[in-house]
């Protein structure tokens, strides 16, 4: 069994490129089959309204239902910070229905630790080793934070530099990757052979190409568990205390203030 953890389907709204345009699986599948991947996670094209975007994913599972998994039946959350970053409310909703977060950070990998340590139970996963956008220095740095937290994961989609990746599970473990390709745009069969030519064990292989994402997705819940930590959300700072986060984070400066 190969799973490819990280592919993109359906339409998307935009047409500020083929990423928030069109993710068609023909050539995906077609080069999938050939490369001898057999399962696939879909998640939407970038889209406005993901509502409409994950029924859209749903029901091209529906036409292949013992080819791909989906994030719209519950397998996982997936978040990109191009939409909005990360909240507590997705955080405590993947702990209540013990769902993996895929959350691409696009090089911010500095969030990786707050969340790894405030939600130790909730399975992270970061595509890219941190970056798409082949940024050495967060992709390092990011290195360190997935040997360093047990509940912080990784995916092989678009990583360029091969040493990086190499370095990754020599010292996170191939406990810790997910085999991934971003399809339909990256070609599965190029991003499967950079596995292949890692030259793992048939064991440590075999965890990265299925067996670490069936393992982070054994234990989803369809009803949620609401724990005393999972409840706690927390109450809207005072202005005041938003005012002043505003001057010292830059990517807030620009924002308004709604009180």
């Amino acid at each position: 069994m190969i799973i490819d953890s990280h592919c993109h389907a359906g339409k998307g709204d935009g047409l500020t490129g083929p990423w928030d345009t069109d993710a068609s699986l023909g050539k995906y599948m077609r080069r999938a089959g050939q490369a001898g991947i057999t399962h696939t996670v879909l998640f939407a094209a970038f889209h406005s309204d993901y509502s409409v975007a994950n029924r859209a994913v749903a029901q091209i599972v529906a036409r292949h239902p013992n080819r791909l998994y989906e994030e719209f039946g519950f397998v996982g959350i997936k978040v990109h910070r191009h939409d909005g970053r990360i909240t507590r409310e997705i955080c405590v909703a993947a702990a209540a229905y013990d769902l993996p977060v895929l959350y691409d950070v696009m090089g911010e990998v500095s969030i990786v630790t707050l969340l790894a340590q405030e939600y130790p139970h909730v399975v992270f996963i970061i595509p890219h080793l941190g970056s798409f956008g082949d940024d050495w220095a967060a992709q390092a740095a990011f290195i360190d934070q997935l040997a360093r937290f047990p509940n912080i994961y990784t995916d092989t989609s678009g990583v360029r530099r091969f040493d990086l990746l190499e370095e990754a599970v020599q010292r996170a473990g191939a406990s810790k990757i997910l085999f991934g390709s971003d399809g339909p745009w990256l070609h599965p069969g190029v991003e499967l052979a950079k596995v292949r030519l890692l030259g793992l064990s048939a064991a440590e292989e075999a965890l990265i190409l299925a067996g670490n994402f069936l393992r982070v997705v054994a234990g989803v819940r369809a009803q949620p568990a609401w724990t005393t930590h999972a409840m706690q959300l927390p109450r809207r700072p005072p202005p005041s205390l938003l005012a002043s986060r505003r001057a010292l984070d830059p990517w807030l400066a620009g924002e308004p203030t709604v009180e």
